[in-house]
């Protein structure tokens, strides 16, 4: 088969089409479990005078302050974000798999982490405005310890992007993405070891249980999150963006004034907080993370499997 046939089979495939419906629901399952994690979080991350106290204590100061159902503010559009981006990135992933594996031969760690990357970067580039836009709903209403940060009035989704785009221009919707586009490892890197352990489980045609999974995909996890998470910290405080929250000045803009920025806030949370501010909700993040992670590979290995079951295929899932 010519090159082209070969990436229109990947790219056009009912099989990669199975994956990336598998993988959104995966996420959007796991999400939901785990979302009042995610909620802790975030505010650590973003309030800077919020004090780091375990997972359980800051959930129950946000519940005592704003209510139990602050602790699920923002989950649609988390959601809908979360749905959108994993089915761009199984699609993609999924889509070099098919293509790189059936021209060169079998997947390796290599491949895998080349792979992640790239499906990634168009995860990045594609889906931003929505994480932007959810980034502010999730923390609309929240009762900050910082003054710095201000309070917005968004009447939903689409208000918010309107209000953003008219109010801030059309770029603040891609607020963040160097920091995101460096943040591809994370993902590139879970994969990576994720799929290097199901290989290894499963030489032989072995069945991998779901409890294998689950850890594996926990192991992965951790390993790709505790490399990247100050890049994270910087991510969610840019996404909150200039108008809610005091940055760093910017003196050039496009690429050189992100990297400014990036590292700007690098710098001045080392410089308030030591070393140990960058790790600032990383125990909630963690938490989140890895059991949302772990929850997603078990609940999208069980819908591929039987979904190309119910429908006959004749082809297994790769490993």
């Amino acid at each position: 088969m010519s090159d082209n046939g070969v990436s229109a089979v990947g790219l056009l495939s009912y099989e990669t089409l199975v994956h990336a419906v598998a993988g959104a629901m995966g996420s959007m399952t796991a999400m939901t479990v785990f979302f009042p994690l995610d909620t802790a979080r975030i505010r650590l991350q973003v309030d800077e005078n919020r004090k780091s106290k375990s997972t359980p204590v800051i959930l129950a100061e946000i519940a005592k302050e704003e209510g139990i159902m602050a602790l699920y503010r923002g989950w649609f559009p988390v959601i809908s974000s979360l749905c959108c981006s994993n089915f761009v990135y199984f699609y993609t992933f999924n889509s070099l798999k098919r293509i790189m594996v059936t021209s060169k031969g079998q997947s390796r760690p290599a491949k895998d982490l080349v792979m992640g990357f790239i499906a990634g970067a168009v995860n990045v580039l594609l889906t931003t405005p929505m994480w932007v836009v959810n980034t502010r709903l999730k923390l609309q209403g929240a009762k900050f310890r910082n003054e710095d940060l201000h309070q917005t009035h968004y009447k939903g989704i689409f208000d918010a992007f309107s209000q953003i785009i008219a109010n801030e221009g059309v770029g603040t919707l891609w607020n963040g993405t160097l920091p995101s586009l460096v943040l591809v490892f994370n993902p590139a890197v879970q994969f990576m070891f994720y799929e290097g352990m199901k290989r290894r489980l499963g030489r032989g045609g072995r069945r991998i249980s779901s409890l294998k999974i689950f850890f594996i995909g926990a192991i992965a996890k951790a390993i790709a999150t505790s490399a990247t998470y100050p890049l994270q910290t910087v991510q969610a405080i840019l996404r909150v963006n200039k108008f809610h929250i005091t940055l760093p000045s910017q003196e050039n803009g496009g690429f050189l004034g992100s990297v400014r920025s990036v590292l700007s806030l690098l710098m001045d949370r080392i410089k308030r907080n030591g070393v140990l501010g960058l790790y600032k909700g990383l125990e909630a993040k963690l938490l989140q993370t890895v059991l949302t992670a772990a929850l997603m590979f078990v609940v999208y290995e069980k819908i591929a499997a039987a979904t190309f079951k119910l429908m006959g295929l004749s082809k297994k899932l790769k490993h």
